[in-house]
């Protein structure tokens, strides 16, 4: 477990490497909600919530206008949703991340190439003389192309999985916010980068995914009552320490399977020096553990609104920081059973 920082909540990462937008394994251990699976199609979310698509935003998200030249990490089910194309802004939706797919299968398909070369060498000499080393390298080429194979099939593949929906810190989801009485989708980075603050900041607090209702007075306090939003989540996923003392990934999903309405806070960071493109990224809020949450060995708990609260949550009064906390005393409990993630 790591120590505590001052600021907001700190974790780790998911790991980086080829394929990481939507492929990544978990990352160390936490005690905070670290992954949740979204509703990633967007077209489903318009007609859910009456809400519009900021389809510009979304066509700036595949743009590689990111210094890094780095693809942004998405679930699959929403760049699949996009994949199908459309008129105006969805066809360069869709021509985008066409572009992107096609590059990743090259870098991909090379790859491959290259373990096949490092397995057919190791072969050779385990034949003439095994070594350990000879092994190792054998047992890795051979790891690393069943990764980058899998990366292949699931980029190919068109039947859903669980998977495909969910998120990690760092990635990109469809948040619902309210502008000028409208509702509408917007894509955001899941870890906040606070407006005004250094891009450094996303090394110096990398927990800033969640917020902690007992923070949001203080560290939080610029968007609290300010720019709130509103993520649909399915399942979540958090870290626990086994009786063993070993670390395991736990799935918790509301037993009436109703679609959880999470509060969020988010932020419109821009680069004082003009260099680097503008961020939408925004923070779950968590609060104390529902029961059977911290039965299970986790002690917060995402909150989850009640249908009738989202207009109020969107279009917060700042003048009113009390009616926000009602909302969130008024929250909806279901029972969240868990199971141990595959």
């Amino acid at each position: 477990m790591l120590p505590p920082v001052r600021g907001p909540e700190h974790s780790l990462p998911p790991p980086a490497g080829p394929g990481a937008y939507w492929r990544s394994q978990a990352p160390g251990a936490t005690r905070m909600c670290y992954s949740a699976e979204i509703q990633a199609d967007y077209r489903k979310l318009v007609r859910q919530f009456g809400a519009i698509m900021d389809l510009k935003t979304f066509a700036k998200l595949w743009l590689r206008q990111n210094s890094s030249g780095k693809r942004p990490k998405t679930p699959k089910a929403m760049d699949d949703a996009f994949r199908a194309g459309g008129a105006g802004a969805l066809g360069e939706i869709a021509l985008e991340i066409a572009a992107w797919d096609a590059e990743d299968v090259q870098s991909w398909e090379q790859d491959l190439f290259k373990q096949r070369r490092r397995i057919a060498d190791a072969e050779r000499k385990l034949a003439s003389k095994p070594t350990k080393t000879a092994q190792t390298e054998l047992e890795r080429a051979t790891r690393r192309q069943a990764q980058v194979e899998g990366w292949l099939a699931d980029l190919r593949r068109t039947e859903p999985k669980s998977k495909d929906y969910r998120i990690f810190p760092g990635w990109y989801a469809p948040v619902i916010v309210l502008e000028g009485g409208q509702r509408v989708i917007k894509p955001m980075r899941y870890g906040c980068r606070p407006a005004g603050k250094p891009a450094s900041y996303d090394v110096q607090y990398p927990g800033t995914y969640n917020a902690r209702r007992d923070n949001l007075e203080g560290f939080w306090k610029a968007q609290f009552g300010h720019t709130h939003g509103l993520m649909v989540v399915g399942r979540f996923y958090e870290n626990v320490e086994g009786p063993d003392g070993k670390n395991r990934v736990v799935q918790f999903q509301p037993r009436d399977r109703e679609p959880m309405l999470v509060a969020c806070l988010w932020s419109h960071w821009t680069d004082p020096k003009g260099e680097e493109p503008d961020l939408l990224s925004f923070a779950a809020i968590t609060d104390e553990p529902e029961p059977e949450v911290a039965e299970a060995g986790h002690d917060r708990t995402i909150i989850n609104i009640r249908p009738e609260h989202v207009d109020a949550w969107l279009n917060p009064d700042p003048g009113n920081l009390a009616a926000l906390y009602a909302i969130f005393d008024d929250k909806r409990h279901p029972y969240y059973e868990h199971k141990i993630a595959a």
